[in-house]
């Protein structure tokens, strides 16, 4: 009896084969490009304003780094999922947090007057499993600040991974510890879902980022501005401040200062840039696309990556 060439099971055996090496070959091709990124210090590094909505001054800079576009990362939040999935978290986190205090300073001092630049604190994402890595909490951050004359005061340590955190007794000692040498916290992204109310309980943070998903047409949406009060109250009463994130329109901004939120931060005050731009309330409605100069029009969903430590 003769069998057929190639058997039903013989086809699958080598499909699954082809897409095993395939899927080799871009796990190779993306740790190259991880690599690549990092040895040639490829992030492009830009900061955006947050203006105090109440009197007009600007508190300080979120601190956000981009990789170039490729084929192996061709937006930023794949970027960033791809960071997380390997064991290069801790090792890319200290380079990511070099890089935003190098450049800062960097920034600072390109300005003709840096002096008179309204805001000097610096919000950085971190990874919370970094903050309870040992290592990094041996003074090396402090040490890596004096390199650059920045404070501890001038820093506000961003979570954005807050399914991270399982044990929030152990991470609250952790935290006092950074506290204590005058560090502050902020928990981005509340709003979104049931953990980050959680962290923020637990945490007590010094500032709370709402969700841009809260504030987008907050005006129009009962719902959503019952949620913003009660958070609203919450902050008054633990002594935290609210930064109100992805402020887009006028209409937003004036609800927001009107109900007295302290902080907001967006396209509509100021966008992302390589340089301190001031924070200014919006005069007029502006357009929520920013581009970076010399290049196309970026989608407002890939300046700032959603869960990382960017």
């Amino acid at each position: 009896m003769k069998l057929p060439l190639l058997m039903p099971w013989m086809a699958a055996a080598w499909g699954d084969l082809l897409e095993s090496i395939l899927s080799s070959a871009r796990a190779y091709g993306r740790s190259r490009e991880l690599h690549r990124i990092v040895q040639g210090r490829k992030l492009s590094t830009f900061f955006q304003p947050i203006l105090n909505l109440q009197s007009g001054e600007c508190l300080g800079y979120e601190v956000l780094n981009r990789p170039p576009v490729s084929g192996s990362f061709p937006n930023t939040e794949m970027f960033y999922d791809y960071i997380g999935q390997t064991n290069r978290v801790f090792a890319f986190e200290r380079y990511c947090r070099e890089t935003s205090f190098e450049r800062f300073e960097a920034a600072r001092r390109r300005a003709r007057q840096p002096e008179d630049i309204q805001g000097d604190v610096v919000f950085i994402n971190v990874h919370p499993l970094v903050l309870t890595d040992s290592a990094y909490r041996s003074g090396e951050t402090v040490r890596l600040l004096k390199r650059y004359g920045l404070p501890p005061e001038r820093v506000v340590f961003e979570l954005t991974e807050k399914q991270a955190v399982t044990d929030y007794a152990e991470f609250e000692r952790v935290l006092s510890h950074y506290r204590a040498q005058g560090f502050r916290i902020a928990v981005d992204d509340a709003g979104s879902g049931y953990s980050s109310l959680k962290t923020i309980v637990n945490l007590k943070p010094e500032f709370i980022k709402l969700d841009k998903s809260l504030i987008r047409d907050l005006h129009e949406h009962e719902d959503r501005r019952r949620i913003v009060k009660l958070l609203q109250e919450f902050a008054q009463g633990s002594g935290t401040s609210i930064i109100a994130e992805g402020i887009e329109s006028r209409a937003e901004a004036e609800f927001l200062r009107a109900e007295g939120i302290e902080y907001g931060q967006g396209y509509a005050l100021g966008r992302p840039d390589a340089e301190l731009k001031p924070a200014a309330f919006p005069e007029e409605e502006r357009m929520a696309v920013w581009t970076e100069p010399g290049k196309n029009p970026i989608p407002k969903a890939d300046i700032k990556p959603r869960g990382r430590f960017a």
